[in-house]
């Protein structure tokens, strides 16, 4: 009897140091919940903003797609000096001969091409950016739903790393015991060593776990543009999942047309079939090129004369011209123009048939998730019967032990195998709530939508 309450003490002392160091650890841990970490994630991690700053150019460019129509304008002067003196003539200057040595000319012209490609290539420019909203987007909806798997992921290890520690515990609790029966000659000297030996096999697997928690930690903090080693209190997994009444069909039916990879897909290939459009009309259609052009110069001598005499200028060749033309070089088959449409048209048949391949492994992939989750429903199902078993179990324990028909030992031994059949259940819960992240991004929903919880 004094010998099993020398092993109760202390293992009592000892779940309440445990305790003083978890509640030192929680406290000086920063609490932190899922829509939390997302929001930190998408504020701060740096491939989310290299996805936003490549999309910038795109976004510039699909807000100003009229500007193909303004014309090229060029404007210049020239103040220019012969290297000989003109001869003298008597008749008035000219550009044959005669006059100053210093020349003043100015010019202007304005230019624009007109093609049907051209009003095709607005088009091209605006899916390009609508295909790069998408990308954003569907970056962001990959980060949340592998955020929101970490943060889970991180609550399931420490929760296996709780219940190692327990087992540890226990562990040293039937060594205390054991050293003291066999001190009072309740047993042999080999079974005290083979719970040393027990004892000693769970210290490695203890510290593998914690250093596998500290590890996924770090690379949590990492994913939310923290320091390595900060660490965070996470709001506890729900214990019993909510399993909802999934219909495949129609769950099978919104992937294939709001999944955001296959959204970006058809974005890019709509962005492509325009490019193609546009580069057709470019090559089998004629331009029209609109041109105005000025080229006043200065008749008197620049550095004598006032500049501001507009009787002083005259202009040479101005005009404004319509020309009507088309490149024929590009209709042969074997020209760069041509070849470039062709390798165009290929590309856009290529994404056709990976869009259709995308779309067919999408509803494979729903199908499967759909069937893992029923498992998992029927096996948490389950798990809960055990767990039930398991209270009941430790309650006729406890009652038994006040009774004296049990040990101590025995008692903390129904309640480590009460925390398995809880991990065994979390096990389950995380199973399910991982598939029904991934059946929400594949439908294109917001994340929280099939289960309730936003």
């Amino acid at each position: 009897m004094k010998t099993t309450i020398c092993v109760f003490c202390l293992v009592f002392l000892a779940a309440i140091c445990f305790a003083q160091q978890i509640g030192t650890e929680t406290e000086d841990k920063m609490p932190i919940t899922p829509n939390q970490a997302v929001e930190m994630a998408i504020k701060n991690n740096l491939s989310l903003q290299v996805d936003i700053l490549n999309n910038e150019a795109r976004r510039r460019a699909g807000q100003t797609p009229w500007n193909v129509f303004i014309p090229t304008v060029e404007v210049s002067g020239t103040l220019g000096r012969l290297n000989k003196e003109p001869q003298s003539y008597p008749v008035p200057f000219d550009f044959l001969g005669g006059g100053p040595q210093w020349r003043l000319s100015a010019s202007l012209s304005a230019a624009l091409n007109l093609n049907i490609g051209t009003f095709l290539g607005m088009k091209q420019t605006v899916e390009e950016y609508k295909a790069g909203k998408i990308s954003v987007e569907k970056a962001k909806l990959q980060l949340e739903r592998d955020v929101r798997k970490a943060y889970f992921q991180l609550l399931l290890i420490e929760e296996q790393v709780v219940l190692l520690r327990g087992s540890l515990e226990n562990a040293e609790s039937q060594v205390a015991m054991a050293q003291a029966n066999y001190r009072g000659g309740l047993i042999p000297e080999v079974n005290f060593l083979q719970v040393q030996v027990a004892r000693e096999n769970l210290k490695p697997q203890v510290d593998e776990a914690e250093n596998a928690y500290r590890m996924a930690m770090a690379s949590f903090a990492l994913f939310l543009g923290c320091s390595y080693d900060t660490e965070f209190r996470l709001a506890p997994l729900p214990e019993g999942a909510e399993f909802i009444v999934l219909e495949s069909h129609d769950l099978i039916s919104r992937a294939a047309a709001n999944k955001p990879d296959i959204e970006e897909l058809r974005r890019n290939l709509a962005a492509l079939k325009a490019r193609r459009t546009a580069l057709f009309f470019n090559i089998y259609t004629p331009s029209l090129s609109l041109g105005y052009s000025m080229d006043p110069a200065f008749q008197g001598d620049p550095m004598k004369d006032g500049w501001l005499n507009g009787d002083s200028w005259r202009q040479q060749s101005g005009m404004f011209r319509i020309t009507l033309f088309w490149r024929l070089s590009a209709l042969l088959p074997f020209s760069v123009e041509n070849q470039g449409y062709l390798a165009v048209n290929d590309a856009v048949k290529a994404m056709e048939l990976g869009l259709a391949l995308a779309v067919q492994g999408t509803e494979m992939e729903v199908y499967n998730t759909i069937m893992q989750m029923e498992q998992t429903r029927t096996s948490a199902e389950a798990q809960r019967m055990t767990v039930d078993l398991a209270e009941r179990t430790l309650r006729l324990s406890q009652t038994a032990y006040r009774n004296g028909l049990k040990t101590f030992l025995e008692v903390q031994n129904d309640e480590l195998a009460l925390r398995q059949a809880r991990l065994g259940a979390l096990q389950q819960n995380y199973n399910y709530l991982m598939s029904l992240l991934d059946l929400e991004y594949a439908i294109g929903v917001p994340f929280g939508t099939l289960s309730g919880r936003k």
